[in-house]
């Protein structure tokens, strides 16, 4: 299983929305990568894979990556 290493976030950083159960590490359309909840990623991210995004499950304090 793949986790997330660092401290687990709290808010997306595009919107500032709570995160409560997914969130995306992914390259934005302006070219920096964020923090962001799913909502923020369809309309701001660049998709999923290598050099575009992962999507993350927060489960208890761990947080795995979906995809």
């Amino acid at each position: 299983m793949v986790v997330w290493m660092g401290e687990i976030p709290k808010h997306c950083d595009i919107c500032g929305k709570r995160l409560e159960k997914n969130f995306v590490d992914g390259k934005t359309i302006w070219g920096p990568w964020a923090i962001m909840c799913l909502e923020c990623h369809e309309k701001f991210g660049v998709g999923f894979g290598t050099g575009r995004g992962q999507m993350y499950e927060i489960r208890d304090k761990a947080v795995k990556i979906m995809g």
